[in-house]
C-alpha cells in the first residue's frame, strides 16, 4: 500500500505515517433502490485502503430539501452516517467518496464546492462531514462540512453512532441538534 494515500496530494516527499483518525461521512439517496445502494456503498467504504472500524447508524427517511425548502413531492431521502477510522488523508478520502458516488450513478449537475448546495435528486450522496478536528477552508476540501450543523438528518444519525460527538467549530453535536430543532 502506498504511503502517499495517507499523505494526500500536497504531501512532502518524505514518508510519514499518519495516525488513525475518525472521519464522519453522511450518506444519502433518493433515487433507485435506496437501501440496497446505501448498503453497497457502506461495503465499499469498509473496503477502502487504510480504513477500518466502520460504524454506521440505522438509516432514517427525510423529506428532500430544495431551494424553496422541504419538498414532500420529491422522492424522499434515506440518510445515514458512517464513522470510519482511517489513515487516509482527508483529500484522498474525499476523492474516494466521489469515486464511489460515480460508481453508483451519481451525476453532478455542475462542479461546485460544498459551499454551494446542490438540489438535484441523487442515486448516492457521500459527504465528508468531519475529519477529526481538522478545519479546512480550501474550496475543494471544506471541513467541517459547512451545512452539517443545519441538517438534522446528519446530526441525529451521527449521535446514534457517537453520543459524545463533537463538530469542529460548533461544539457538541447533541447541543447543535437541540438548537436546530428549537429553530424549526
Amino acid at each position: 500500500m502506498s504511503r502517499r494515500l495517507a499523505q494526500g496530494v500536497d504531501a512532502e516527499a518524505a514518508p510519514t505515517r499518519r495516525a488513525p483518525i475518525e472521519a464522519v461521512v453522511a450518506l444519502g439517496a433518493n433515487l433507485g433502490d435506496r437501501a440496497e445502494t446505501m448498503t453497497a456503498a457502506i461495503t465499499e467504504l469498509a473496503r477502502l485502503p487504510l480504513v477500518q472500524n466502520v460504524r454506521v447508524s440505522e438509516p432514517i427517511e427525510s423529506i428532500a430539501l430544495k431551494p424553496e425548502g422541504p419538498d414532500a413531492a420529491a422522492p424522499a431521502y434515506l440518510n445515514a452516517v458512517a464513522i470510519l477510522t482511517t489513515r487516509l488523508a482527508p483529500s484522498v478520502l474525499l476523492g474516494y467518496l466521489h469515486a464511489i458516488e460515480r460508481r453508483f450513478g451519481r451525476e453532478r449537475s455542475a462542479a461546485r464546492s460544498a459551499l454551494e448546495p446542490g438540489w438535484e435528486d441523487r442515486t448516492l450522496d457521500l459527504d465528508l462531514i468531519a475529519y477529526g478536528d481538522v478545519v479546512s477552508d480550501e474550496p475543494h476540501l471544506l471541513l467541517p462540512h459547512p451545512r452539517a450543523a443545519e441538517r438534522d438528518f446528519v446530526l441525529g444519525p451521527w449521535l446514534t453512532v457517537d453520543p459524545d460527538a463533537q463538530l469542529p467549530g460548533v461544539g457538541r453535536v447533541d447541543a447543535a441538534l437541540e438548537r436546530l430543532r428549537r429553530r424549526t
